[in-house]
């Protein structure tokens, strides 16, 4: 599996506000789109989502998403090593995604970049 990078996750009360915050300080525009009723905007390294507390509080379980080349790989070696996936492979508006549960109980979501035909 290898691993591209990583996207720090921060649920805002003020999407908007923290938009403009967070393009400031990595100089890059935000990419945005709803998944599942929550807002999402990618700002550079940062994920910021709000939305309802029930989906807000699904989401602050996540501690980082994790950049792959491939979901499909990724899952061989997490399941391989020991790990729990609790979602996924799914189709996403940039790609596709899992969620998994470390051996340790940390979770984390994989994505890569392939849109699904």
């Amino acid at each position: 599996m290898d691993i591209l990078g990583t996207t720090l996750r921060i649920c805002v009360d003020d999407l908007d506000s923290a938009i403009v915050f967070y393009e400031r300080i990595t100089g890059t525009r935000a990419l945005r789109f709803e998944r599942g009723g929550v807002s999402v905007a990618a700002v550079g390294a940062f994920l910021l989502m709000s939305g309802p507390e029930a989906e807000i509080e699904v989401l602050r379980k996540v501690a980082a998403t994790v950049a792959v080349e491939d979901v499909d790989d990724a899952h061989t070696t997490l399941t391989g090593a020991g790990a729990h996936v609790i979602a996924g492979p799914v189709p996403t508006p940039v790609g596709r995604n899992l969620i998994a549960i470390h051996p340790d109980g940390s979770v984390f979501e994989y994505v890569d970049r392939k849109q699904v035909q």
